[in-house]
């Protein structure tokens, strides 16, 4: 079971890195994900079905983490789909006002449904005790008074809150998707970092090897102690460099799952930075 596990976890990640959800491209490739998804959600199905778990532990994980992450992706990228599919076609102020209403609704949801509930402060904490209860199939309390997609799930694939699992990890990435359309260039533009006259500054390595490097700042906390969002640093080395990044919550998410060093950029300017103080002193 695990190696299945790890082939539709491989397949997930392999089909991520081809995509960069842009704005040219978001309806095409949100599709294709949902599909793709929704397909190895069927597999994980007839596997469960079939072959059922060696020990109730193997229940608790699979429905705690790994039928989740593929549901709540699945969830994510219909979503987007919808969204997308959905939009104004020429940008603007209807267009960047579409995108403000669908991040304001999206905030009023997870506070009034999401991050008020016991079980949401009981799963982000990462506490285990009633895990028996929330990730054991069959194990429903009536009386607690179920929401109605309890009714509609599949009782052989499902426990009350692995759905649950599964829209917190949607509205994690829809938020920061959303975050991404509603950079708008009037923001853009007030970040202003310096003047260098006529001459135009260019970044000119990869836009992967910039996002490595301002996340890398961000979580040193060495811009403004930390305290200043990671959009916000991102979109002063935009302005800084002219470059535009696009969804790079998503392109650092993909290097999350790279082969070997993770850090190919930060390396690299460790090495380089070597070999001048060696040049320097010779």
């Amino acid at each position: 079971m695990k190696t299945f596990y790890k082939i539709v976890h491989e397949k997930i990640k392999d089909a991520e890195q081809q995509i960069s959800l842009d704005s040219e491209n978001a309806i095409e490739e949100s599709r294709k994900m949902t599909i793709l998804l929704k397909e190895l959600l069927n597999d994980l199905r007839d596997r469960v079905i079939s072959s059922g778990f060696r020990e109730k532990a193997d229940e608790i994980e699979f429905f705690r983490k790994i039928k989740p992450e593929v549901q709540g992706k699945l969830l994510y990228y219909n979503k987007v789909f919808r969204i997308e599919i959905g939009r104004p076609i020429n940008f603007g102020n209807i267009y960047q006002t579409y995108f403000d209403s669908e991040l304001q609704r999206l905030e009023q949801n997870y506070k009034e449904h999401i991050s008020s509930s016991e079980f949401y402060r009981y799963y982000q904490s990462g506490s285990r005790e009633k895990d028996d209860t929330y990730f054991i199939r069959g194990n429903i309390d009536f009386n607690l008074g179920l929401q109605s997609h309890f009714f509609e799930s599949d009782p052989l694939f499902s426990t009350y809150y692995d759905y649950k699992v599964s829209r917190i990890i949607e509205s994690d990435l829809l938020y920061q998707y959303l975050l991404m359309r509603t950079t708008n260039d009037l923001e853009f533009n007030r970040i202003s970092v310096s003047d260098f006259g006529d001459q135009m500054v260019h970044w000119t390595a990869s836009k992967n090897a910039l996002i490595e490097l301002i996340y890398a700042l961000h979580a040193t906390e060495c811009i403004g102690n930390g305290n200043i969002g990671i959009r916000k640093v991102a979109l002063a080395f935009q302005n800084l460099f002219n470059i535009q990044l696009g969804d790079f919550h998503h392109a650092f998410h993909k290097m999350k799952y790279r082969a070997g060093n993770r850090g190919l950029f930060l390396e690299r300017l460790k090495s380089s930075l070597e070999q001048y103080m060696d040049k320097e002193f010779m």
